[in-house]
């Protein structure tokens, strides 16, 4: 997953933070350091350096670093590694890698870390087994807790397939489904993240169970919507819920050369190096479950009478930059409206061409695409500032006007045809979309029917000072 994740990353990353890019890191850490920021705030690497090269050589140490362990080379280490060098991207591409997934990942990397090859971990297991379980659960419970009420009255799904940030082509035969159907996927849904996790903690057949169920209801999501590589790594977390003996029948299978269990040799450390291997796995083991537990107290449980949130306020600082203890609540609430921004160009000043992106809705008869385990970054962000495009243009949409006028080839990547070199000016139109009905489909061939919205309006190319001060 680590490998998917770098790989996935490398693609856009110059995009995303280098000198050109969007975001980039160098002008950012720059501000910081005017701003007093620490490392222990902003933990990423390119406060040493944070040229292009730099930017890019990081992606091919993470690569390394991935394939070294899936090779047996120092595991444990270079998964640790990996994971820190991950966090120091994830931290300074900020709204790009923010998803609850690449938390995840972070997470998973450090308590992978706990697992040793030679000996028993029981502690390892349970962190692993706890943070599948809390995945599931806190999402059950964010979904319960719906200010809208969409999971619990079952109109949820409804609408999920059309509105999920990037949906696959089988989005739109899911979503043509009865409403009677959609009603019974919903409240399965919150049976499965509020139910099924609980098997977690059971009997070998039903943690098995358990295990069967999650890796179905992973592999329906992973068929109608790309969301990275999420749904591959909580399928392999899974794993964990197996015992020795499943492991090694399943692991023999597919592995070159396996030894039994038993016949392993197992190095018996010292007395010393015992107790400062348990009290450390001790303080770790304290501080992983009462982080966990308080912060997801503090997000679902608001009574103010209870303060959950004061209980971590004062050592949330030191923990929060790090991610190795996090809360997820995923699509606690469907999106009623899917509205996207199309980027728009100008050579005249009077017709007005669209630049489609790559991976996004744009013309209608254009299929959703199959892209996971890849994120399209900047595709997939754009999809929270078509809830929001009311409050105004985020950061990275102004910068994105600004390379469209000026450095077009920058950014080229990012859409399904090259830009223009010389525009005379840009904005951004937003457009309500929705599936097709299947008459509909069948009759014109389109995928999608959009409405006009609304424009932003035009910023001459000649005088950029106003999408220089937005993208700042």
């Amino acid at each position: 997953m680590f490998l998917l994740a770098w790989i996935s990353l490398g693609m856009q990353v110059d995009v995303l933070i280098g000198s050109r890019g969007l975001l980039p890191i160098a002008e950012h850490l720059a501000d910081a350091r005017r701003q007093g920021t620490s490392f222990f705030e902003f933990p990423t690497p390119f406060w040493i350096v944070a040229g292009d090269r730099a930017v890019t050589w990081g992606i091919a140490g993470g690569g390394l670093l991935a394939l070294a362990a899936m090779l047996g080379k120092r595991p444990r280490l270079c998964l640790f590694l990996s994971s820190a060098l991950y966090l120091g991207y994830a931290t300074a591409c900020r709204n790009f890698l923010g998803f609850q997934w690449d938390n995840l990942l972070i997470e998973c990397g450090v308590l992978a870390t706990l697992l040793p090859e030679d000996r028993p971990a029981r502690w390892a297991h349970v962190l692993l087994r706890l943070l599948l379980f809390k995945v599931y659960f806190e999402s059950g419970v964010s979904k319960w807790l719906s200010h809208l009420g969409d999971w619990r009255d079952g109109s949820a799904m409804a609408l999920y397939y059309e509105t999920a940030p990037l949906p696959t082509p089988l989005a739109h035969l899911a979503h043509a489904l009865p409403a009677g159907w959609h009603r019974v996927e919903s409240w399965a849904t919150l049976v499965f993240e509020l139910a099924v996790p609980w098997c977690v903690f059971g009997t070998r057949r039903m943690r098995l169970f358990a295990l069967a169920a999650m890796t179905a209801f992973q592999a329906a999501i992973f068929l109608s919507a790309n969301y990275g590589f999420f749904c591959p790594l909580m399928i392999i977390l899974g794993a964990l819920l197996l015992d020795e003996g499943d492991a090694v029948r399943w692991m023999a299978r597919i592995r070159r050369r396996q030894r039994p269990a038993e016949d392993r040799a197992a190095r018996r450390p010292g007395r010393l190096e015992e107790m400062a291997r348990r009290m450390l796995t001790t303080m770790f083991v304290t501080l992983w479950v009462w982080i966990s537990f308080t912060e997801g107290m503090a997000y679902f449980d608001r009574a103010p009478e209870k303060n959950w949130d004061a209980a971590a306020r004062g050592l949330r600082p030191f923990y929060e930059p790090w991610r190795v203890a996090n809360t997820y609540h995923l699509f606690g609430h469907v999106t009623r409206e899917r509205v996207e921004p199309e980027f728009q160009t100008t050579l005249d000043g009077k017709t007005w061409t669209a630049q489609a992106l790559r991976f996004k809705p744009g013309e209608p008869k254009r299929s959703p695409p199959w892209v996971a385990p890849h994120q399209p970054r900047v595709d997939f962000q754009l999809w929270f500032h078509g809830l929001a495009f009311r409050r105004g243009m985020p950061v990275y949409a102004a910068a994105l006007l600004d390379r469209l006028c000026v450095a077009p080839d920058a950014i080229a990547s990012l859409f399904a045809e090259p830009p223009p070199k010389a525009p005379q000016a840009v904005r951004i139109a937003y457009w309500r979309y929705r599936f097709t009905t299947p008459p509909e489909r069948r009759k014109s061939g389109a995928w999608w029917s959009r409405e006009w919205v609304r424009a932003t309006p035009q910023v001459a190319c000649s005088d950029r000072a106003v999408l220089r001060q937005r993208a700042r």
